[in-house]
């Protein structure tokens, strides 16, 4: 299906499928050659990272009289979407950089922080990251314990945060902390006294970007490294989920959209009782289920999108397009593992990575329950 709205929604704009185009391209060209390879290293390819700060796309939701692409969550989603068709590790250390560190720092900072940090993070020359998660508080965010104590110019701070992506390789992190029992971000570089992070914590999937924990020990953060004010924490954060839960639900639509690609393909081309196994009615089912599930996370990804920006609060549609596009990119990968049979299995072909890839994107950024959680608490308190 093309034309008329259907194309509205997914390129509302020239400027829109001109983006689309340029990353799709260098998806095939450039991050699909190197997707098992780094997957197998478990590292993240650093070189080809700062690539997209090249092609502009590491600020694209930053304004463009401060460097960046000045576009919106709509763009944000359609990066997201296209990389991940070839490689959601990769995929996962750009939205770790462009939406948890740029995107939030840029709408909670002052002129002095961008003028410092945004050069290099919208270069690539700093890979950045955000350090929320506990090893005892992750959907409970109130239930972090890492703490920071006003000590002169200097705030201190103590604690650990895992489960960070972009931890091994990034220079830069906004953090999260209780200052005075209230959460309050912070600026934390690679070089402040008494930060470190742990070695690199291998995973099942999303093995092209990397993961550690953050560790603070009286670790000295200047002053001038507070974002916003004391006490803002959380509004950072909850704004800032919306366009991570947005672009994370667009990676798993990018899942999706290539495995229904790849068992079309390879229906056409297996034959089985001397008859291309499209032509039976179970390859049919999981190739037809395959697509309608992905085309209905996709269009509410897409519209979704449409109706969330910094000044603009959609966490009901966020939750949303996150709760039922995530087991979708599941699902359709191991449709199209069962499609392939053993073929889909080995790490010869793409899907067995695709469908390892998926499961995270249940857990990260709010578990599947948060959503149902917050889409209850939501919904109640509009029929009240």
């Amino acid at each position: 299906m093309q034309g008329g709205a259907y194309d509205r929604l997914f390129n509302p704009s020239e400027e829109h499928g001109m983006l689309r185009r340029t990353v799709a391209e260098f998806g095939r060209r450039e991050v699909d050659p190197q997707a098992a390879e780094y997957d197998d290293k478990g590292v993240l390819n650093v070189a080809l990272f700062r690539k997209l700060g090249e092609l502009g796309l590491l600020g694209i939701t930053v304004g463009e009289a401060d460097g960046g692409a000045g576009m919106d969550a709509v763009a944000a989603v359609i990066v997201h979407h296209e990389l991940a068709k070839y490689d959601p590790g990769f995929t996962l250390a750009y939205l770790a950089h462009s939406m948890l560190f740029v995107n939030n720092f840029y709408h909670a900072s002052n002129e002095e922080q961008r003028g410092r940090y945004l050069p290099k993070v919208l270069s690539g020359e700093w890979i950045g990251g955000m350090g929320m998660t506990e090893p005892g508080a992750g959907t409970d965010v109130m239930g972090m314990t890492t703490t920071a104590v006003p000590d002169g110019e200097h705030y201190v701070l103590n604690g650990t945060k895992t489960y960070i992506t972009n931890g091994c390789e990034g220079h830069c992190f906004l953090v999260y902390a209780k200052l005075r029992d209230r959460l309050t971000a912070f600026l934390v570089d690679r070089d402040c006294p008494g930060f470190s992070t742990s070695n690199h914590i291998d995973k099942l999937g999303m093995r092209g970007s990397t993961m550690s924990e953050l560790i603070f020990e009286d670790c000295r953060v200047p002053k001038a490294n507070l974002v916003g004010k004391e006490g803002d924490g959380l509004t950072h954060m909850m704004r800032n989920l919306e366009i991570e839960r947005i672009t994370l639900a667009a990676m798993s639509v990018g899942i999706a959209d290539r495995c229904v690609e790849i068992m079309v393909r390879f229906s056409q081309e297996r034959r089985a009782f001397g008859s291309p196994i499209a032509e039976f009615g179970q390859i049919q089912r999981y190739i037809g289920d395959g697509y309608a599930k992905t085309e209905a996370a996709k269009c509410l990804v897409y519209n979704v999108a449409a109706g969330i920006g910094p000044q603009i609060r959609n966490r009901l549609g966020s939750d949303a397009a996150k709760l039922f596009a995530a087991p979708v990119g599941k699902e359709v990968a191991d449709f199209a593992m069962q499609v392939m049979g053993g073929a889909g299995y080995c790490r010869e072909f793409p899907v067995e990575r695709l469908w390892r890839d998926a499961k995270l994107l249940e857990i990260g950024g709010g578990t599947l329950e948060a959503h149902q959680k917050n889409l209850t608490k939501d919904l109640g308190r509009q029929v009240r």
